[in-house]
């Protein structure tokens, strides 16, 4: 195991991950906003440099004191060899077993992998397998291929109309995370909402304020870059409202430079829907979760 800790290995890192998109884009947009400052304090560990085959990101250990906390244990993983990657997987050192967390990565391959390890290690699995988006300014500077095995060149996106007088754009603060919380599917806990007032102090967010001037719709950007926890107040949904602030934040988070993508649930037709309209392109490979849980 090799601790990638200077910044010309990290940007090393984050240049050869780009040889493996789009599976490797989990973690590469977790490397990007690593070279950006590090604002979650991550750590790149890899098999072997600079030929790496696995990398493995993950917090410091001192981030992670409680077991019980799988937002804050979370690790983003690529390997080039997912047959070969169980060994430095489960390895002393790279990934706490004995805690409840997460894997998150962009490749289907590695469930083999990691349920052989949850075997071993007396873990309980749960996968959870969305579909990945990315939107084609992403697409056209960082994959593409994408564009040309689909024959298209990037979409304009197009906002939705929104009654301006009634709705007022803005960018959510920490008081806020109770009700993003509150709607957030992976969410409805006291961890979940630590997570999510982290993400809200650490990277950009927008919001629009309904007539008490409180957030009625919001979207927010998680550690590893990707848009997430996106809601909208049931009372005010079927108005279009996701969809300008998805057409908002996609074109904020572009000018920045960052790469921009999300993912959703199969079952989630409208957002699918809204992904489509803005001319988001979906991965050939999979948003995967593994939650992984001691017996």
């Amino acid at each position: 195991m090799i601790h990638l800790q200077s910044p010309q290995m990290l940007q090393m890192l984050e240049k050869s991950l780009m040889k493996y998109f789009p599976e490797s884009l989990k973690v590469y947009g977790t490397v990007f906003h690593m070279n950006q400052g590090n604002p979650f304090k991550l750590q790149a560990l890899v098999d072997r440099w600079p030929n790496f085959r696995t990398v493995v990101v993950r917090p410091h250990e001192q981030d992670m004191t409680d077991d019980l906390d799988h937002y804050t244990n979370t690790y983003l993983v690529y390997s080039a060899d997912p047959r070969g990657c169980h060994d430095f997987l489960g390895a002393s050192g790279v990934i706490n077993w004995k805690q409840h967390l997460q894997i998150q990565s962009s490749q289907n391959s590695l469930d083999e992998a990691i349920q052989s390890l949850a075997t071993s290690k007396l873990v309980k699995v749960k996968q959870t397998q969305c579909i990945l988006y990315v939107i084609p300014q992403t697409a056209q500077r960082l994959m593409p291929f994408l564009l040309d095995s689909q024959s298209a060149a990037p979409k304009s996106e197009t906002a939705k109309v929104i009654n301006q007088e009634v709705f007022k754009l803005s960018s959510l603060d920490v008081t806020h995370a109770a009700l993003v919380n509150k709607l957030w599917h992976f969410g409805g806990n006291e961890r979940a909402q630590r997570f999510i007032e982290r993400c809200i102090r650490t990277f950009p967010s927008v919001c629009l304020l309904g007539p008490e001037r409180t957030p009625v719709s919001w979207g927010l950007m998680d550690h590893t870059g990707e848009m997430r926890m996106g809601g909208t107040l049931p009372e005010y949904r079927g108005q279009g409202l996701i969809s300008y602030l998805t057409h908002v934040q996609t074109r904020t988070l572009e000018k920045l430079g960052f790469p921009v993508y999300n993912h959703t649930d199969r079952a989630n037709k409208t957002i699918q829907k809204i992904s489509c309209s803005l001319g988001h392109i979906a991965l050939p490979c999979d948003w995967n979760q593994w939650i992984c849980v001691p017996l």
